[in-house]
């Protein structure tokens, strides 16, 4: 039995699509891991400035006994804490006892940017709440 001589290299093409297939597929793995741990980064991150403004109490006040936040130093603080971890922040706001910090990072693809994608932008918001002593809410 002979083989017709117009088989030969049908096989090529469809190793070649399946390799760029897996190319991309390793790619999307291993730049979606590095994406994933940008935005737990971003979390972490805007909840410590959070919490580093919400603890920045108004001096006066709390000698009479009112502890309410300083949103200038507040607002000061979380910024200061940002910047020290090399982030510029893109909001942060001080609302009556809370510290609400929104940051945005860049995360490059280097993988996906064979197929176009250079670079993802995650972003995250936390907010903290200037307590004081132990609350009936968990808080």
């Amino acid at each position: 039995m002979t083989r017709p001589e117009d088989d030969r290299g049908q096989v090529t093409p469809m190793v070649a699509v399946l390799a760029v297939a897996l190319l991309v597929l390793g790619a999307l793995v291993f730049d979606g891991g590095q994406i994933l741990t940008a935005r737990r980064e971003a979390n972490n991150l805007a909840r410590q400035a959070a919490r580093a403004g919400a603890q920045q109490l108004d001096v006066a006040q709390a000698r009479v006994g009112d502890f309410t936040l300083d949103p200038v130093a507040a607002e000061q603080t979380a910024r200061t804490f940002l910047a020290d971890q090399g982030v510029t922040p893109t909001a942060v706001r001080v609302l009556g006892d809370r510290v609400e910090v929104t940051i945005t990072l860049t995360q490059p693809t280097p993988l996906l940017s064979i197929v176009g994608i250079d670079e993802r932008t995650v972003t995250a918001t936390a907010s903290a709440r200037a307590v004081r002593g132990v609350t009936g809410d968990g808080t």
